[in-house]
């Protein structure tokens, strides 16, 4: 055995090339992504430029407590595969416990050297060096770090051990911040996992946000046909999460790792969706190419959701009767039948029946969707809810936004009375619009659209038309009787003012008029809500 005794000088050229050889293994830590790959690479290069052969990291695992081979350059697999060593055996156990390096000169000549990979049984030289150095981690031995050298006594070992200690430090320095990574990821992950976990428990197991009791009623429906292969039927006006709860039916069953394909059978021309839907041959019609699969092929074995199926053409229909009877349908200018097995969740926001009577969809096709019908509850039926969504949607519009808007409470109130014709989607695109247009960090009255106003007043008057008993109604109408149009517009303009707390900005908006016309009528009027104290 021979230690650090041969001649420290390999020249100006040989540091040139070590440098080079450094400057490639940085580049390749930089860009790293896998550790295995990259130590791989790493190895490489002392292959491609110092002419270092048969390089080898080995890492001490604790689950075996043994030395095995990490990554390598000039090793095949079996070879990796036998290259696996007790700490206190051979020359790798010798320089993992005494954290020192070590030299082979001649390994035919080492009876510490093992050759336990066999890999350098076919090698026609005479005379093979051995180097090794250890891999330390915050003082701590991790593992081994070693290559075969070919070459005389003109080279250095001292040389040739500074360098492979240097790129023993940048492997270790590589390997601590991929554990830290990993521990960050791992750490995000289950952080993640509770978040939904909660999330999940909170709003019932359907990541939809609700806890009034028509929610909760749907929730319940949702839960009891979620694992069976019903097909479903969702009621309701638009925007009010058909979509979502279509998701939550497939999510919430055996279906939820295959495919959830989504259709809206209102927005393409007739010709065009049949292709969609059933798929066609090559040459079927002009612009058909190439074959294409329908979305009945790509749902196969999950669930397809046809949304607004009401605008569904009546050509169309009794094909879909068939998918929906026999699961079987044919592409367009095919003469196969193909068959799915997959769930199918058809959305409308129109009356099905109505279109029945008119003659617009097919009775038959109507009876075989409307299995198990879910109605959504629009928005102004659930006012537990609008609270719990505004503040839900202004987060997500926070993040996206970088911002840090906040809520007042009045027009927490506004919003929990406002009709809310477009539903949760109309919410949605509100929040957005008045996080990005708000020039304060707290949302109030004055950054509703003026638009707002009118809609909740016009809504707010039917409703009451509605709500009121005939003669209550007339009641009412016989106040104004005997009143100028002068009088009439003085009250309406007080009771406006003291709807909104004798805020001029407000009353105007939700009378329609501007800063400057409710001025001119207050001062006209004398309404000024002081003037009883002057």
């Amino acid at each position: 055995m021979n230690t650090l005794n041969h001649p420290a000088s390999l020249g100006q050229q040989t540091q040139g090339i070590e440098l080079l050889a450094l400057y490639r293994i940085t580049e390749l830590i930089g860009t790293a992504i896998d550790l295995g790959t990259t130590l791989s690479c790493i190895l490489g290069v002392l292959n491609d430029t110092l002419q270092m052969e048969r390089a080898t990291l080995l890492l001490y695992e604790k689950t075996t407590k043994k030395l095995m081979i990490k990554a390598s350059c000039g090793l095949s697999n079996s070879e990796i595969t036998r290259g696996v060593y007790r700490p206190e055996e051979g020359v790798c156990g010798q320089i993992f416990q005494t954290h020192s390096p070590f030299v082979v000169p001649d390994i035919n000549s080492e009876p510490l050297f093992l050759n336990r990979t066999g890999a350098r049984s076919k090698v026609k030289k005479d005379t093979i060096s051995f180097l090794g150095v250890p891999v330390m981690v915050h003082g701590n031995p991790e593992g081994v770090l070693t290559v075969d050298r070919l070459f005389g006594d003109e080279v250095s070992f001292e040389e040739d051990i500074r360098f492979l200690t240097i790129l023993a430090t940048l492997v270790a320095q590589f390997i601590t911040l991929h554990r830290e990574i990993e521990k960050k990821e791992t750490r995000l992950i289950a952080e993640n996992a509770s978040l939904k976990a909660k999330l999940h428990q909170l709003h019932g197991g359907h990541y939809i946000i609700g806890q009034s009791k028509p929610m909760q009623e749907m929730f319940s429906i949702i839960d009891k046909i979620s694992t069976s292969k019903v097909t479903t039927l969702l009621l309701g006006e638009s925007g009010t999460g058909k979509e979502l709860v279509a998701k939550a039916i497939h999510e919430g069953g055996g279906r939820k790792d295959k495919p959830f394909i989504k259709i809206n059978c209102a927005a393409l021309p007739e010709a065009l969706l049949e292709s969609e839907l059933f798929g066609h041959e090559k040459g079927a019609f002009t612009d058909a190419h190439a074959s294409r699969p329908g979305k009945f092929e790509l749902a196969d074995g999950g669930t397809i959701f046809l949304d607004e199926i009401g605008e569904l053409p009546l050509s169309l229909q009794a094909k879909m009767l068939r998918v929906l009877q026999e699961k079987q349908f044919e592409r367009i200018g095919g003469c196969k039948t193909l068959t799915v097995d997959l769930r199918i969740i058809a959305a409308t926001n129109v009356s099905l029946q109505e279109a029945v009577s008119e003659g617009k969809f097919r009775a038959d096709l109507f009876y075989r969707l409307n299995v198990v019908p879910i109605t959504l509850p629009p928005l102004r039926h659930r006012k537990d809810d609008i609270p719990l969504l505004f503040k839900h949607f202004l987060t997500k519009s926070n993040e996206r936004n970088n911002k840090k808007m906040k809520v007042t409470s009045g027009l927490l109130d506004f919003l929990t009375d406002y009709a809310w014709p477009g539903n949760v989607r109309e919410m949605q695109n509100l929040v957005e619009r008045m996080v990005i247009l708000a020039g304060d960090d707290q949302l109030s009255l004055e950054d509703l659209p003026p638009s707002l106003f009118d809609q909740k007043q016009a809504t707010t008057y039917q409703r009451d038309q509605q709500d009121q008993p005939a003669a209550q109604s007339r009641s009412s109408r016989s106040q104004f009787r005997g009143k100028s149009l002068k009088d009439m517009e003085k009250d309406e303009v007080e009771a406006a003012l003291r709807r909104n707390g004798w805020v001029q900005v407000r009353a105007a908006r939700e009378l329609g008029l501007t800063e400057r016309q409710i001025g001119y009528r207050i001062k006209k009027y004398g309404l000024d809500r002081y003037a009883s104290f002057r």
